[in-house]
């Protein structure tokens, strides 16, 4: 699985005409909501599959580990956001809304749900949707940023 919502946030840092400096630091402002879709992805589907299989800790479990893999790279995204000068009203809703609903989707075309959860739960615990994995990119970026 890549990551969902890459794309769509990009289009909501592209509305007005911009410097080549603004228009870079747009892109990464972008690309570090992802990290917070990252985030949704995991929490809606660990949350949405811990309901469908019966209460299965496993996931509960997997989430909670995700996040503490991860909560260093999400500070990192709001403080290098905060830096360039990013973070409107919304943005970050906007990403955590575009990633909870392409995961969904993803889940509703799928043919067998358990099957689906069960493959979602060895990515999430094999570290597989880790964001130093999925956006390895705007992570260095984003670290060679707060390093200055």
């Amino acid at each position: 699985m890549r990551p969902l919502i890459f794309p769509a946030v990009i289009w909501l840092s592209a509305l007005a005409p911009v410097t080549a400096q603004e228009a870079s630091n747009a892109e990464l402002i972008g690309e570090l909501m992802a990290f917070h879709g990252s985030h949704a992805i995991v929490s809606a589907m660990t949350t949405h599959c811990y309901e469908t299989t019966g209460l299965d800790p496993a996931y509960q479990t997997a989430n909670d580990n995700w996040y503490l893999r991860n909560i260093g790279f999400l500070d990192l995204a709001d403080r290098v956001i905060a830096r360039l000068g990013g973070g409107a009203a919304g943005e970050r809703e906007a990403a955590e809304t575009y990633g909870g609903s392409q995961i969904m989707s993803a889940y509703n075309q799928a043919g067998d749900k358990e099957v689906f959860c069960r493959a979602f739960l060895e990515q999430v615990e094999s570290g597989t949707l880790d964001i130093d994995k999925q956006l390895p990119d705007a992570l260095a970026k984003a670290q060679d940023i707060a390093a200055q």
